[in-house]
């Protein structure tokens, strides 16, 4: 008999739904001390998960979850960095989605 493995489960900061990892958009505070959305999930640094919707990651701006989970104060034109990035992540994760 072949052991499955578990699928790692992370929850989003915006809405709380547990969900698999590869479902969420990681996003990550480098060593260096820079934050951007990590489409690959590997990136060194302190991460974060968010659902790739722009709703989501609203709902965490305005209750400040990302700045307590990375552990830093985030810029509005980081935001806006992270919804374009969130934007191409969820097209990615949708295309994806359609041919896997």
């Amino acid at each position: 008999m072949v052991k499955q493995r578990k699928k790692p489960i992370r929850t989003c900061l915006g809405c709380g739904e547990p969900r698999e990892k590869k479902s969420l958009v990681r996003i990550v505070r480098t060593p260096e001390g820079e934050i951007l959305v990590d489409p690959t999930g590997k990136k060194s640094g302190r991460g974060a998960y968010i659902c790739p919707k722009s709703e989501c990651l609203e709902k965490a701006r305005k209750k400040r979850c990302l700045e307590r989970s990375l552990e830093c104060e985030i810029p509005a034109e980081i935001y806006e960095r992270l919804s374009r990035g969130i934007a191409e992540a969820q097209s990615l994760t949708l295309e994806g989605g359609e041919n896997g």
